[in-house]
């Protein structure tokens, strides 16, 4: 019996292609982010995790308030020492409620860190807005960072109660 070497592969082909879409079908809705809702923050997030930040204030020290927010308030967490550098989480308060949580120092020593930062914590701040508490996941390859982000975290709630 003689097998043809085109319809072996236009059927792998198939199966391939078949594969992937099935696979990006049951992976699409549930990654966080993916609404268009989500992209504002992730960019508010990601600003403060620049290396220059880094040595600006001490552990629970809280920046001036904005004034263009009625009744809102910042409020910065303890500066949490991990493996890779310090962790410090500063977050916006409205109504009792948290509308923004950003890092005030991230590890940034080496450039492995810096890429590590730019990905974890716009996921761990928006994860802290919308659980509305330091109960949040950690990011899968930045175990430290989101250990030190949760702790800081905490503290930052608790100085705001």
């Amino acid at each position: 019996m003689r097998t043809h070497p085109i319809r072996r592969i236009l059927l792998t082909s198939a199966a391939t292609v078949s594969g992937v879409v099935l696979l990006l079908a049951l992976k699409a809705p549930g990654l966080p982010g993916s609404s268009a809702e989500a992209g504002a923050p992730a960019a508010q997030a990601s600003a403060p995790a620049q290396p220059g930040n880094a040595g600006g204030q001490e552990a629970g020290q809280a920046p001036p308030s904005s004034g263009g927010e009625s009744g809102a308030r910042t409020v910065t967490g303890k500066a949490v020492r991990t493996d890779y550098g310090p962790v410090q989480v500063r977050i916006t308060l409205s109504g009792g409620r948290i509308t923004a949580a950003t890092a005030a120092q991230a590890p940034s020593s080496s450039p492995k860190s810096k890429q590590i930062t730019a990905k974890a914590v716009p996921r761990l701040g928006e994860e802290a807005v919308a659980a509305q508490s330091a109960e949040i996941d950690a990011v899968s390859g930045a175990t430290y960072t989101s250990q030190g982000y949760r702790q800081s975290l905490q503290s930052a709630l608790d100085e705001a109660r």
